[in-house]
């Protein structure tokens, strides 16, 4: 499957995950580094979707870190 978009890199996606782990000797394998890039992913698009309709509703013509803010409570009880 071809890439498209903006990509999280597996560097950082295996930083980020070691940050929060208890164990430091904890090995992620290269799939759960690709699934957790994916999610990574979804779940940002899915911000920025939220955001605009925020911003609509507030009837503005741009996006700001405010419309963020206030998705950003909903996005993580979705998750």
């Amino acid at each position: 499957m071809e890439e498209t978009g903006a990509v999280f890199r597996k560097e950082l996606v295996s930083k980020l995950l070691h940050l929060h782990f208890k164990d430091k000797k904890t090995k992620v394998s290269g799939d759960a580094l690709q699934l957790m890039a994916e999610l990574l992913k979804i779940f940002v698009v899915e911000a920025a979707i939220r955001s605009v309709r925020q911003a609509q509703a507030e009837e503005l013509d741009h996006v700001d870190v405010e419309q963020l803010e206030k998705v950003l409570p909903q996005l993580l009880l979705d998750f």
